[in-house]
C-alpha cells in the first residue's frame, strides 16, 4: 500500500461519507456544500446549484470557524460541511483537515462530482452537455 493510500484511509477513518443523493438531501436541509474543483473542471463539467466554490488552496482559511478570513456562511463548529472534488479523493483529505480545525461534521461526497453527475443530480453550465446539445444555456 502506498503512503497516500494510507493517508487517505486514515483521513476517512471515523468519517461518515455521503453518497450524492445523501449530500443533496443534506444540502436541501441547510448543509454547506463546498466545491473545490478547479475552474477548468467546473467549466467543462458544470457546477452544482447551491454549492459554494472555494479554491482548495484557501479552503482551511475560509472554513476555519476561528479564522478572521472565514466566509460568513460558517456559523459554528457543529455546522455540516460537505466537501466535493472531482472523484472523492482530495475531498476526503480536505474534510479530515476541516475536522481537525473543529468542524466536527465535515465530510465529503463518495465519488465526488463525477458520481453526482452520474446519479443525474442537478448540474448547470456544463460545456460538455452544451456541445452535445449544440446549444448554449442562458
Amino acid at each position: 500500500m502506498s503512503e497516500i493510500d494510507r493517508l487517505l484511509a486514515e483521513a476517512r477513518q471515523g468519517m461518515v461519507r455521503l453518497d450524492p443523493r445523501q449530500a443533496l438531501a443534506q444540502l436541501r436541509d441547510g448543509a454547506l456544500l463546498v466545491d473545490t474543483r478547479p475552474v477548468e473542471q467546473r467549466r467543462r463539467d458544470g457546477e452544482i446549484p447551491g454549492a459554494l466554490v472555494i479554491d482548495r488552496n484557501v479552503l482551511e482559511w475560509r472554513l476555519d470557524p476561528t479564522s478572521p478570513h472565514r466566509i460568513p456562511e460558517i456559523t459554528g463548529t457543529g455546522q455540516t460541511v460537505i466537501v466535493l472534488c472531482n472523484e472523492g479523493y482530495s475531498s476526503s483529505l480536505a474534510a479530515a483537515t476541516l475536522r481537525r480545525l473543529g468542524l466536527r461534521n465535515a465530510t465529503d461526497v463518495e465519488g465526488g462530482f463525477q458520481a453526482w453527475a452520474a446519479a443525474g443530480l442537478p448540474v448547470r453550465g456544463s460545456e460538455t452537455a452544451q456541445s452535445q446539445r449544440g446549444v448554449e444555456e442562458p
